[in-house]
């Protein structure tokens, strides 16, 4: 039983080390992109998940992605 409640830590443990290292990557990431100052990247890793939520609620309209146009087919292949 003990055996077994060991194991669950580690796999808790695991997950929030996942969870703060993704946010870490992701937080960084976007200030960076942002910002462009290793300061600014520092402290948004910091501040990781609460970072991320603040810059998806403040994105500029060029910081969006731009909608998916089709490429237009070529003369000869209309029929």
């Amino acid at each position: 039983m003990i055996l077994l409640a060991e194991s669950m830590v580690e796999l808790s443990d695991s997950g929030v080390s996942a969870s703060v290292t993704l946010g870490i990557s992701i937080a960084v990431a976007c200030s960076w992109q942002r910002n462009r100052s290793i300061l600014w990247a520092i402290l948004a890793g910091c501040f990781n998940w609460i970072y991320i939520l603040y810059f998806a609620l403040t994105r500029k309209p060029d910081e969006l992605k731009p909608p998916v146009i089709a490429p237009a087919r070529p003369e000869s292949a209309v029929s």
